[in-house]
């Protein structure tokens, strides 16, 4: 029976990579909106109630504080030491409320800060984590790479940021509101010079005119921050995926002797970081240099601008120092976009990284959904039977690798699948449900538990009792059982190491590795057992051997194994081989190949 294989050529997913996401405002609440309307949204809108409250009391202490400074100069022009103490009092009853609303808010802030955090981590792993799309996204087009970095320090700067930003924002409005009606009938009038024209209030249209200029000069400056922070950041994470992929595959760089290539593969990466980060730092310098006159000359101006009314006798020093209070106030407030340039470059970066693994996901459930082109359907049967009808295995770029594939298998059957390795992994990741490129129907077994087990079986940085009780919970199993286990797969000598905890892919060798997986076999007793080269690092006789106690300890299981070894023929009751289609056919049009498969 001859079928057909794919390239060693992983290509991608039909469906053209999403446009780049605008709109700073609108990356936000799509990412606040659906944490406002979840299961703990009562929580949530009241925990954001009380923050606003809390920001309002913060408001309102600035200008309690601004009235008091006027009130406390006065005193001091008229010598007044009754009124110098009664301010003295009057500042430490502000002072505490101050501390304990101060308090209070942080305390909100950080609370919603981490829950958000925590929600959208949550439903974002368990999206990527689900149906298999963690693994058919990597044949998906998008900007989706580094979906850990993403999940783990992404949404964590975009929550941050955008809580301590919405908090700013809204005391700032606020500010503006209150202080323009303050600074307005503090300042009172000036004559135009040369006329008898009086401008009341000057001193906010000064307070506008200062800020706007301020903002224009920040804003040019500022523009190309907002890039140099995202090409940073995605520097950053291509230099950490880097450092961690040479750790996952560190015994084969060693054994190749790849270290010079990986050294200069990680330097040439961190010179991209190098060369980001200076263009950073160059954006920066500009924007902190104006910032710093700017920021230097703000208490000084407002002072120098009412000296002439207070000089003249017509404001008091109380008077002066409210107005030039109120006017930093003012200014500071309407410099809100100049003074968050940055943070606005992060959290749209990182929101946007977000977003993008967050649509990735959506557009391959999409384009599943939509069936674009043709699918392999995969359902559970009422049978005892593994059936496949008229199964066509293609390439995700459309190329054919195996058509008209029929087979019933039973319950209680072994089968031993053979022929070109490309075809046979792709059925076993078919079965799995994780290849649905192709047509054709594939009847799961309705009765039992399946278990998979590939080439390397996945061994979790855990204890070893939890890497053999994997992907149930470690008390699932008596360690009776787990014990009896390690010693049908030939691993007794690790039974006094149940509860170690290890990296268990770095310590134990393939061989050993593979022994740990058929243990799960043995632990688990699944009804079906899918194996793809699971007993590959065996010597001849010791694949037999633990074949033969396979069949011993689950007699009724049903077992297909994708090996290249056709002296097992025997240990099974039959032999399918598989291979390539002998010419080109192409089942639907895909877009061009991706990485490798």
């Amino acid at each position: 029976m001859t079928e057909a294989t794919p390239d060693p050529a992983r290509a991608a997913t039909p469906g053209a990579p999403p446009g780049p996401r605008k709109g700073f405002l609108r990356q936000v609440l799509r990412l606040a909106g659906p944490y406002w309307h979840c299961e703990r949204r009562v929580k949530v809108r009241s925990a954001t109630l009380l923050l606003f409250l809390l920001t309002m009391a913060q408001v309102g202490i600035s200008v309690w504080s601004n009235y008091w400074h006027g009130a406390l100069f006065d005193a001091l022009e008229q010598r007044s030491v009754p009124d110098v103490l009664l301010q003295i009092g009057i500042f430490a009853l502000i002072l505490a409320i101050s501390v304990a609303v101060t308090a209070g808010h942080l305390a909100v802030k950080r609370w919603l800060q981490i829950d958000w955090r925590a929600w959208l981590t949550e439903e974002l792993v368990r999206n990527w984590m689900a149906d298999g799309r963690h693994y058919r996204l990597l044949f998906q087009a998008g900007d989706h790479h580094n979906p850990d970095q993403r999940i783990a320090e992404d949404i964590q700067i975009a929550t941050d940021s955008a809580i301590i930003m919405a908090h700013t924002l809204i005391y700032s409005l606020v500010t503006l509101g209150l202080f323009i009606n303050i600074l307005w009938s503090v300042s009172g009038a000036i004559v135009v010079p040369g006329t008898a024209v009086q401008v009341p209030g000057y001193m906010v249209p000064l307070a506008f005119i200062y800020a706007a200029v301020g903002s224009a000069f920040g804003w040019m400056l500022g523009r190309p921050l907002v890039r140099a922070t995202n090409d940073l950041q995605t520097a950053e994470a291509r230099f950490r995926f880097g450092l961690s992929r040479a750790l996952e595959n560190t015994e084969a760089i060693a054994l190749m002797r790849g270290e010079s290539l990986e050294r200069a593969g990680s330097s040439k990466r961190f010179s991209q970081i190098v060369r980001e980060w200076d263009r950073q730092s160059l954006c920066y310098m500009w924007l902190v240099s104006f910032a710093k006159g700017y920021g230097t000359l703000l208490p000084v101006f407002p002072i120098l601008v009412a000296a002439p009314q207070y000089i003249q006798g017509a404001m008091s020093l109380g008077a002066l120092m409210q107005a030039a209070q109120a006017f930093q106030r003012l200014t500071s407030a309407l410099s809100w976009p100049v003074d968050n340039i940055s943070g606005i470059a992060r959290c749209r970066a990182s929101a946007d990284r977000v977003l993008s693994l967050y649509e990735d996901m959506r557009q391959l459930d999409a384009s599943a959904s939509a069936q674009a082109g043709p699918r392999i359907a995969v359902a559970r049967s009422d049978r005892a039977h593994l059936k496949i009808e008229d199964l066509c295995i293609a390439e995700p770029g459309g190329r054919i690798l195996l058509e008209h594939f029929n087979v019933d298998i039973r319950h209680g059957e072994r089968v031993l699948i053979t022929g070109d390795s490309v075809v046979t992994g792709s059925l076993f990741k078919v079965i799995g449900g994780l290849w649905p490129w192709g047509s054709g129907r594939v009847w799961l077994p309705g009765d039992g538990g399946m278990l998979f087990l590939a080439h390397r079986p996945f061994l979790a940085e855990a204890t070893l009792r939890e890497t053999l009780c994997y992907p149930h919970p470690p008390d699932a199993f008596p360690d009776s059982a787990i014990l009896h286990a390690l010693e049908c797969a030939g691993l007794a000598w690790l039974a006094p190491r149940l509860d170690d905890r290890s990296n268990w892919e770095q310590e134990l060798l393939q061989r050993a590795q593979q022994r740990l997986g058929l243990a799960r076999v043995f632990l688990q007793r699944p009804a079906w057992v899918f194996m793809e080269g699971a007993t590959d690092a065996f010597d001849s006789k010791g694949e037999r051997l633990i074949l033969e106690m396979l069949h011993r300890e689950l007699p009724n299981a049903t077992l297909l194994n994708i090996s290249f070894h056709t002296s097992l023929s025997d240990l099974h009751h039959r032999t399918l081989v598989l291979n390539r289609v002998s010419e080109t056919k192409i089942l639907f049009a895909g877009p061009p190949a991706t990485g490798a498969h």
